[in-house]
């Protein structure tokens, strides 16, 4: 199946102008914008209070330990995902892109078979087709990351 997607790939004189246009490198950036991390934090506040509230009230001491142990687990899986959210980053190096997460989220630029740009309401993300057959997602928080992201998308565009 490589052969098949081999000649999709940019041309390294293609590759060479893309990491000119992106910039001096290594770009890093945050990887969630601001108020989707503010917000994020107000959702776990507010359920924080509300498994408070609910486990002082008469109808949490009726409750389960199973239950109210798995909802604790939850919310501290949540409170886990929120903390990589606040000091997530992602750079754009001469190798390839890395976003720091839970697991290991990198891509090399040789191992990129096509890129699609998705612009949504809550965070600008770049998925990259692999060699491998698994995409990779990074998300872009700041405007440079973003317009760098736009710029993989088309040099990196699905070709016929």
């Amino acid at each position: 199946m490589k052969s098949m997607f081999a000649h999709q790939k940019p041309s390294p004189d293609e590759h060479a102008q893309l990491l000119q246009e992106i910039g001096p490198l290594p770009l890093k950036g945050v990887a969630w914008p601001k108020w989707i991390k503010v917000f994020a934090c107000a959702v776990l506040v507010f359920i924080g209070i509300q498994i408070a509230r609910t486990a002082a009230s008469p109808v949490g001491q009726n409750i389960s330990p199973l239950v109210a142990g798995s909802i604790i687990v939850c919310f501290i899986g949540l409170v886990v995902l929120a903390r990589y959210m606040l000091v997530s980053e992602t750079s754009i190096t001469e190798s390839g892109i890395r976003q720091s997460w839970l697991g290991r989220r990198e891509v090399a630029w040789e191992d990129i078979q096509f890129a699609k740009f998705i612009p949504l309401v809550a965070s600008k993300r770049l998925v990259c087709f692999t060699t491998r057959g698994r995409p990779v997602v990074f998300q872009a928080g700041t405007k440079e990351l973003q317009i760098a992201f736009a710029r993989i998308a088309l040099v990196y565009r699905r070709r016929k």
